[in-house]
C-alpha cells in the first residue's frame, strides 16, 4: 500500500513535466545539406543565438539531412515529421528557386509552415581587380556589342541562382540569356580563381562571400550589388545594381520553416522568440559574424514574403524557358 502514493506522485510529476514540455524543449535545427555550407551556417547562427539569450536551456541540436538541394528535407518534414514542434529546418532563397521549378516533388510552398527570415545575402556582380570593365555600364555595353565576347561565371549550373543572376543581367543588356557565355563551377572559389585567371570576366556571385574572398587577398572589384538600397559598412559606397544602370534584385534569404502541422500556439511561442532574438545587438553581432545582412521577418509576413518570391521565381522561370521537373 506504501508504493501507490509513490507511483501516483510519480505519474503527476512526469504528466507536469510533459505539460511544461513546449516547442523550445530539446530543440533541433534540420540543416538540408552536408556540415560546412550555407544551411550549416544557418543552424548554427540561431544555435548560439537561442542559447546565449537564455532562450532554450539546452543546446539545439544540429541534423544533417542532404539531398536534392533541400527537396530531401522538405519531404521528410510533411510527410514524416508534420507536427515536430520542437524542430525548425533552414532554407535559402535558393530553396524557393527549387520550389518554383517543382524541384522538391509534389509538395509546394503551401505545404510547410514559414517561420522566420534571420539574414540575407545580396547577388553581386564582380570583376577581376585588373579589369578593363570599370562600371556595371561597361559590361553591359560589351555583352550587347557582342554577347560570344563576354564570359560569365559562377558556382551554379543553368537554372540556379547564379545563372538567373547572370540570365538578369543578361537581359537587363538587351541580350537573349540563350546567347550569354556562361561558365559553370563546382562553387565559388573555383569560379574566384577562373576570375583571377582570367578565364571568366565577370563573377556573378554573392557580396559576402565576395568580401570573405576580397579579405582573404583575391583582388577583385565589386560593380554592382543586387539589393535593394546600399549596403552598409564595406558596400557603402558600392551602388546598387539599379544605380548602375540594371533594375535587378536579388536578395539570398536565409531562415527556417516548420511542419504543417505544428499547432497555432507553438508556431506563435517560435515566432514570438525569433522576434525577440532577432532585436538585441547580442545577435546583430553574431549575424555580422557570419557575413549576412539585415533581413528579420517573421510568422505571417514571411508566409507573404515567400509565396511571393516563389511566385516571381516561377515567373522567370517560364521567361527563361527553364524546364519544370513534374
Amino acid at each position: 500500500m506504501a508504493f501507490r502514493p509513490l507511483s501516483l506522485s510519480f505519474v503527476l510529476m512526469a504528466a507536469a513535466t510533459a505539460a511544461l514540455a513546449g516547442p523550445l524543449d530539446k530543440t533541433e535545427c534540420i540543416a538540408p545539406a552536408k556540415p560546412g555550407g550555407g544551411f550549416d551556417l544557418t543552424c548554427k547562427l540561431v544555435q548560439s543565438g537561442l542559447l546565449e539569450g537564455k532562450y532554450i536551456a539546452d543546446p539545439m541540436r544540429v541534423t544533417y539531412m542532404p539531398g536534392g538541394i533541400g527537396a530531401v528535407a522538405y519531404n521528410t518534414i510533411i510527410a514524416q515529421r508534420p507536427d515536430a514542434a520542437n524542430t525548425i529546418v533552414a532554407f535559402s532563397g535558393g530553396s524557393l528557386l527549387n520550389l518554383a521549378q517543382g524541384k522538391f516533388g509534389r509538395y509546394s510552398e503551401n505545404d510547410v509552415k514559414w517561420l522566420a527570415a534571420i539574414g540575407t545575402d545580396y547577388g553581386a556582380v564582380v570583376v577581376a581587380e585588373n579589369s578593363p570593365y570599370k562600371t556595371l555600364q561597361d559590361v553591359m555595353a560589351a555583352m550587347k556589342a557582342d554577347p560570344a565576347k563576354v564570359v560569365l561565371g559562377a558556382g551554379g549550373t543553368i537554372g540556379s541562382q547564379d545563372w538567373m543572376k547572370a540570365a538578369l543581367l543578361a537581359r537587363a543588356a538587351g541580350v537573349n540569356p540563350r546567347q550569354m557565355r556562361f561558365v559553370a563551377f563546382e562553387g565559388g572559389g573555383e569560379a574566384m580563381t577562373a576570375l583571377q585567371g582570367g578565364h571568366i570576366h565577370v563573377f556573378t556571385g554573392d557580396a559576402a562571400e565576395t568580401l570573405q574572398q576580397a579579405k582573404a587577398g583575391t583582388k577583385v572589384r565589386v560593380l554592382a550589388v543586387m539589393s535593394d538600397k546600399r549596403l552598409p559598412g564595406e558596400f557603402a559606397k558600392v551602388p546598387t545594381a539599379k544605380e548602375a544602370g540594371a533594375d535587378i534584385q536579388w536578395p539570398i534569404v536565409r531562415g527556417f520553416y516548420l511542419g504543417p502541422k505544428v499547432s497555432q500556439a507553438d508556431y506563435d511561442t517560435w515566432s514570438q522568440t525569433f522576434s525577440k532574438m532577432m532585436a538585441t545587438p547580442a545577435y546583430e553581432k553574431l549575424r555580422d559574424e557570419r557575413g549576412l545582412f539585415p533581413l528579420a521577418i517573421v510568422g505571417s509576413e514571411l508566409d507573404g514574403y515567400v509565396k511571393q518570391q516563389v511566385a516571381q521565381y516561377r515567373k522567370l522561370v517560364e521567361e527563361f524557358g527553364l524546364k519544370v521537373a513534374n
